[in-house]
This record gives C-alpha cells, sequence and structure tokens, in this order.
C-alpha cells in the first residue's frame, strides 16, 4: 500500500490546507524551499504544527546554500518541539529554489558534507563549520535534548545520487519511480476532473496547468527541453523564454512554479500538454496507477494541489486515491 501525501508552496493559507489535508487522511505535507518565490518555510511549518495533531511535516526539499547549517539545524530542533515524532526533512541540490536566483544546481559533494555536518549538529556533537568547532549550545528547555533523530530524503535524480542517498539518507525524494528504497516518496501533479470535464477546460488548465509547466521549466534549465518534442506546446514556451534577455531569463522562468501559469506558460499549455505530462485525472484511472508506482518502488505518494481551489483539490484527490470520501 502507497501512502499518499500533499505538498504545497509556504504561502499564507498552507497552515490551513495542511490541517484539512490531516483531516482527510493523508499521511504527510511536505512544503517548498523557494524564498524567492514564497513566503519562509519554516514559519509555515511551524504554523502548520499549531494546527494539526498526526500529519507528517517537513521540508521538500531544503536547499543548503539558503540557511546556515546551524540555522536549519535551530529549525529542524524547533519544528521537532512543536510536532514531535512528525517531523521529516528532505534536502538536494537545488531546482527553483536555487534557478530562480540565477543559480546552478549545487555539488553532490556540497550536500553530502552540509547534511554530515547537520546531522552531526543534531547529535548533540561538535563539527566543523566554516574553519571553527561548532555545536548546538541549547540549554534546557531551549530545545529538545538531543540527539535529535528525524528523516531525511534526499531529492534525487541519477546514479550519482542513488548511491549518496543509500550512503547517507533514510529514502529519497523523486519524480518518477525509483526502487530499492525503504522509504521512496514521488511528487504527482494534475487535478482530478470532474464528470465529463475535459482536459481543455478553463478549471483543469489553471489547476493542472502549473503541473506541465513546470516540465517545461525542468526541461529547459537542465537542457532536455528537446526530449519533449512530442508535448504540444514545449518548443514554442522555450522560444517565448528565449525572447527575454539572458540575464533577466531566470527572474521569468520560475514565476508561478508550480502554483499558476506565467505569461509564457499562459501561452502554450493546454489540454493535450496536461493530459501527457500531469497523472492521470479521471477516479477511475487511479487505481491502477497506484498499484503501478508502488510495484515500481514507490511507497509515498505526494499529490500537490495547485490553482485557485486548493482545497477542491485536496478533496477531490482523496476520494480518488481512497483515503477519504471527501
Amino acid at each position: 500500500m502507497t501512502d499518499i501525501s500533499c505538498a504545497f508552496p509556504p504561502v499564507p493559507a498552507t497552515p490551513g490546507h495542511i490541517a484539512l489535508a490531516e483531516q482527510l487522511g493523508y499521511t504527510n505535507a511536505w512544503c517548498y524551499d523557494t524564498p524567492a518565490l514564497q513566503v519562509d518555510v519554516w514559519m509555515t511549518l511551524a504554523r502548520a504544527a499549531d494546527r494539526t495533531d498526526r500529519i507528517g511535516l517537513g521540508p521538500a526539499v531544503l536547499i543548503p546554500t539558503l540557511r546556515h547549517v546551524m540555522t536549519n539545524a535551530a529549525a529542524i530542533a524547533t519544528l521537532a518541539q512543536l510536532a514531535p515524532g512528525r517531523t521529516n526533512v528532505g534536502i538536494g541540490t537545488g531546482f527553483t529554489g536555487r534557478l530562480a536566483l540565477g543559480q546552478r544546481p549545487l555539488p553532490l559533494a556540497h550536500v553530502r558534507d552540509y547534511v554530515l555536518t547537520l546531522k552531526a549538529l543534531l547529535r548533540g556533537e561538535q563539527a566543523d563549520v566554516e574553519g571553527a568547532r561548532a555545536q548546538m549550545l541549547h540549554g534546557a528547555g531551549q530545545a529538545p535534548d538531543r540527539p535529535i533523530e528525524v528523516p531525511m530524503l534526499l531529492a534525487m535524480g541519477g546514479p550519482k545520487s542513488e548511491a549518496l542517498a543509500h550512503e547517507v539518507f533514510d529514502g529519497v525524494f523523486t519524480v518518477v519511480p525509483q526502487a530499492g528504497f525503504a522509504w521512496s516518496a514521488m511528487m504527482a501533479l494534475g487535478t482530478v476532473l470532474d464528470e465529463g470535464e475535459t482536459y481543455d477546460s478553463a478549471r483543469v488548465i489553471a489547476a493542472a496547468g502549473p503541473g506541465a509547466a513546470v516540465l517545461f521549466h525542468a526541461g529547459y534549465e537542465h537542457a532536455l527541453l528537446a526530449g519533449l518534442d512530442q508535448v504540444p506546446g514545449a518548443q514554442e514556451w522555450r522560444k517565448g523564454i528565449e525572447s527575454i534577455p539572458a540575464a533577466e531569463r531566470h527572474l521569468r522562468t520560475h514565476v508561478g512554479h508550480l502554483t499558476y501559469l506565467n505569461d509564457t506558460d499562459h501561452e502554450v499549455v493546454n489540454g493535450s500538454s496536461i493530459q501527457q505530462l500531469t497523472f492521470p485525472a479521471h477516479r477511475t484511472s487511479c487505481a491502477p496507477r497506484l498499484d503501478a508506482v508502488a510495484d515500481a518502488g514507490v511507497t509515498e505518494l505526494v499529490y500537490q494541489p495547485s490553482g485557485p481551489d486548493v482545497e477542491r483539490e485536496l478533496r477531490a484527490f482523496a476520494r480518488m486515491a481512497g483515503i477519504s470520501p471527501g
């Protein structure tokens, strides 16, 4: 049985959406670390912790260069105290979290060193940080007692990251099925169609279009867009984004990331691209797909709702996945 979880951008409405997700039976709620696009992930998760009792909470995924390692250690300690036994952490090299700042993803070696240091700090040990010894010095009542044990997942993207995940992490966070891990979380994007609704309806495009558009964003940033030639709109999207001066292009590419269609996206995303690039949207198609991803090694399917009515998306997906009558 694959767990059904959810993911959100950290925006003001997210704590309320996480509270609803808990009521609907979702296993975990993950929030992005995208400060160029949304508000602070840790503040959002802390607000969600105060409104929930059961659902797992965590960032997916932290980008090491966005925060000093001690800052993230203290933030993890804070959430672990607010949500004991249900705090999780995802860490990665940086997709939108760095690309929206005009920076490339980090080398895996950087992530490895950062995570080893972070884990040492959470155990209460001394660690070398910027050429000096560092340690969590929090006294009694100022943070949970060390060691602070929280599961950590790696946002995985290839054989080298797979090896690192096995070495240092408790599992992986992916966008494609990944076997061989006790915890393998995979993102699912899209919307559940109402009876008689079509993929090119205005509601579906608003709700599922961001899930299709993000693959254009990723394909362009990683020079893979040509591989999407068969998807309607991919090459037109590239032409549109390349009409923007190179020095400013990263400021436009990721606007609306996984939440709404930006101007370039809106010109090309349609029902055909949504049908090809997002999770199957008909209720009757969900059970076979859930079985397929479970057979492929996925232990947790992480649904990210988007569009103007996130509550509707959460309820509809929970019904489709069979975790709640909605």
